[in-house]
């Protein structure tokens, strides 16, 4: 089976890396090229968070946000929040709204307990040490990271050997966190339950999805509206990467799910 094969049409550049425990065991196109990551961003803002949690300089049971939240509930997508803005669309706890203000205001608390600027937190703690040179946060913790699919792939190595955090920190970061709550996935409409983690999204049985439907539920990661994805099959000890050129459209989502079950199909098989 040639994995790759969906993207041989594609109209655009685009950058897959597929790894394992150990090392990378396929590429496709030109994976030392810098793109713009967008939501998966999430994902190392997150990381950097919970490395302050473990460190103690703060809490998942810390107040912030709106009255009743706390830093659970901002990476949980569970606040209340809306997407951008600051005034709650719903009570805390109530239901899965994605927000980009909730990632945001949760990198702003970790930034102000650990004393430097969030950017700099996330390079000395994450980027550093997993060797990610061409990656970095520009802009906004919620969406604004760049960096090649070789470095975003490294990230995705450390996650399937649960680096850098506590055992307890990352099994709670990758499950389901408040399993109840239904919610939209952007992209991909109502999902109940919308399954999500601490920064990670989680597949369970959502239907439709960006990943395979040869994933597990136990899959999580994260996609993005540049184009991106990063998911972590701990199943089948799997991850894959994909960067391109192109903003998130129809075409993904035509060729995300078939390329991951290929992907799965291909390469589970040597770890």
């Amino acid at each position: 089976m040639d994995a790759f094969e969906p993207l041989r049409d594609l109209e655009f550049p685009a950058s897959v890396v597929v790894v394992n425990p150990v090392d990378a065991v396929a590429t496709y196109g030109h994976p030392r090229e810098v793109y713009e990551w967008a939501s998966v961003t999430k994902l190392v803002s997150t990381y950097a968070v919970l490395i302050a949690t473990d460190r103690g300089l703060v809490s998942l049971d810390d107040e912030v946000g709106p009255a009743g939240a706390t830093l659970r509930h901002l990476l949980a997508h569970a606040s209340g929040l809306p997407f951008e803005k600051h005034s709650p669309l719903q009570p805390v706890g109530k239901r899965r709204i994605y927000s980009n203000t909730g990632i945001v205001e949760a990198a702003q608390h970790t930034e102000k307990a650990v004393g430097v600027p969030f950017a700099q937190w996330v390079e000395a703690t994450v980027l550093d040490p997993l060797g990610m040179g061409t990656a970095e946060l520009f802009g906004a913790a919620s969406h604004e990271m760049r960096g090649s699919a070789v470095d975003l792939a490294e990230f995705a190595r450390a996650l399937l050997n649960g680096l850098l955090l506590e055992p307890e920190t990352f099994a709670e970061a990758t499950a389901p966190v408040f399993p109840d709550l239904s919610g939209v996935v952007p992209g991909y409409g109502r999902q109940d339950p919308c399954l999500w983690g601490l920064g990670f999204e989680i597949r369970g049985e959502k239907e439709p999805h960006w990943t395979g439907n040869n994933n597990s539920p136990r899959t999580f990661g994260h996609f993005g509206w540049a184009g991106s994805f990063l998911w972590v099959d701990p199943k089948i000890h799997l991850a894959a990467v994909f960067l391109g050129e192109r903003p998130f459209s129809e075409v993904h989502m035509e060729v995300w799910p078939d390329l991951s079950d290929r992907i799965t199909a291909a390469y589970a098989a040597l770890d």
